[in-house]
């Protein structure tokens, strides 16, 4: 007699082949559901890998574009400086010392990534070169002016004198300066005939290097008073 709460062997016996009927479709499945290239085989990411510029360029952001005028420049500076600790300022500072004595030190030895627009050259190094071998009157011009200025306190009754002093030399020096002029000019036309470089502009670059002291001329003299240029 067959009872309501036991279970039918008939129903059992599907119930088990129902279940492994449904795992043996499941390992059928795995078995069949790896590629062609292995179980290992990563699918692309259907895009190119970022370069290490990139990746740092989009970590740090956009860069700001540069300042427009001098005061978005001051307004910039001021607030990067807002952000740095006192020794970062001081380490900032004492770098961009270095930099500006390395490069005054390269400008003063006459190195043209240095110098200033006016000095560059092969023609402006070589009038240089003729400025410094030479004795000019006009070097004379600076310390004679401040022995007038002192002689005009101390004597006053000499000022007409020493004006009329002072003329003088001032006449002789331009005379002084339009003769260098014409040496610099002929000498570099004859030394650098393509150069364009020649004229009032090279003569007056020429006497205001000879107006200056020996020791203040920059760049630094590289011959000596008398030698062959």
């Amino acid at each position: 007699m067959k009872l309501p709460w036991k279970k039918d062997d008939t129903q059992a016996d599907s119930g088990d082949s129902s279940v492994s009927t449904y795992t043996a479709d499941d390992e059928s499945g795995t078995d069949v559901a790896p590629s062609a290239k292995g179980s290992k085989y990563t699918p692309g990411k259907g895009r190119p890998t970022p370069s290490r510029r990139q990746a740092e360029n989009r970590r740090r952001g956009p860069v700001a574009p540069p300042p427009t005028n001098r005061s978005e420049a001051r307004a910039r500076k001021k607030e990067l400086k807002s952000t740095l600790s006192k020794e970062e300022k001081r380490a900032l500072s004492t770098e961009r010392r270095e930099k500006r004595l390395q490069q005054r030190e390269r400008m003063m030895a006459g190195d043209e990534a240095y110098l200033m627009p006016r000095d560059k050259g092969a023609s402006r190094r070589y009038t240089r070169d003729i400025v410094d071998a030479r004795r000019n009157f006009a070097g004379l011009f600076m310390p004679f002016a401040i022995l007038l200025i002192v002689l005009m306190f101390l004597v006053p009754q000499a000022a007409a004198l020493t004006n009329l002093i002072l003329v003088a030399f001032v006449v002789l020096m331009a005379l002084d300066g339009v003769i260098l002029g014409r040496m610099v000019n002929r000498r570099v036309a004859e030394r650098f005939p393509e150069s364009s470089d020649g004229g009032f502009k090279l003569g007056w670059y020429a006497f205001t290097r000879a107006m200056q002291l020996r020791k203040m001329r920059a760049p630094k003299p590289m011959v000596s008073p008398g030698d062959e240029v």
